[in-house]
């Protein structure tokens, strides 16, 4: 059954009517970094279509490495529409992986955690080919992406993959993140997610140990429910709680979607967290 007031609370695209502007725009954007940009396309990382990543190289030796997590509450959007977020970094002399993963109800939110663990540990393995270097990994994503964020900041990489290091993650950025799941069982989000209480709380990186002592910075826009900064502020307190450097921001005068959009400029403080995470601000 529909939880009217939960759902109020979460569903981001009731409570922002002109969303698909915003993500027009943001697809608009990245379609014109994307034109000068030096990308690797399409690259595979897993047995899926929906398995790959464009890897996005800044004209530097050894360059650190970022990957972005889009959101779409794990069923909609893609990294086509999501790379415009890349180009500070990469002008800053970074590599940027912007990846898909499949989306609800094609795969399970169990999988979607699996495909980005897996989408890491490729780079880790990979990327000293194109450059990079893969001892100075950080990851960001936006919403579900925020979660995903937590999930592989506490994920054993050894246990993962043997030839992976514990702190594989270097850093992480969260953009109005969820980290407890419970509150969305009875949401119209879940109608395609499909999660149980067991679910939702294996997934919910609040109640998660980190893996090592990686710094975490969680961001949302003051325009947004509740909701949102509660969730932040409460894995900033768990998280912070356990030796994790953490900083819990919000940003002045937009939404959910909006607070997305000025990730171009360097200036954006989730941007600039990014940067100084990857040593470059």
């Amino acid at each position: 059954m529909i939880d009217p007031a939960m759902d109020g609370l979460y569903n981001n695209r009731a409570n922002v009517p002109e969303h698909p502007e915003l993500l027009a725009e943001w697809a608009a954007m990245s379609a014109a970094w994307a034109v000068d940009a030096k990308t690797m396309r399409t690259l595979v990382y897993g047995d899926s279509d929906a398995e790959t990543l464009d890897l996005f190289l800044a004209d530097a030796e050894n360059a650190p490495v970022h990957m972005y997590i889009h959101g779409g509450y794990w069923q909609s959007n893609d990294k086509k529409s999501s790379s415009f977020v890349a180009r500070p970094l990469v002008e800053a002399g970074a590599h940027v992986a912007v990846i898909d993963y499949g989306l609800c109800p094609d795969v399970t939110i169990d999988e979607i955690g699996r495909q980005c663990r897996a989408a890491l540990a490729f780079l880790y393995g990979c990327v000293k080919s194109f450059g990079g270097n893969p001892d100075r990994i950080t990851v960001s994503g936006h919403s579900c992406g925020g979660q995903l964020v937590g999930m592989v900041m506490a994920t054993d990489w050894p246990h993962f993959g043997a030839d992976l290091p514990k702190d594989l993650v270097k850093g992480g950025v969260s953009i109005s993140g969820v980290f407890d799941l419970e509150p969305l069982l009875n949401t119209t989000i879940n109608l395609k997610v499909g999660m149980d209480d067991a679910v939702a709380r294996r997934n919910s990186p609040l109640f998660m140990k980190p893996a090592c002592d990686a710094p975490l910075a969680l961001y949302w826009g003051d325009n947004e429910t509740d909701a949102f900064r509660q969730q932040s502020e409460a894995m900033a307190a768990v998280w912070g709680a356990k030796d994790v450097e953490t900083v819990a921001e919000a940003i002045l005068g937009v939404n959910h979607f909006t607070v997305l959009t000025g990730m171009e400029n360097p200036a954006h403080p989730a941007t600039r967290a990014i940067l100084q995470q990857l040593g470059l601000g």
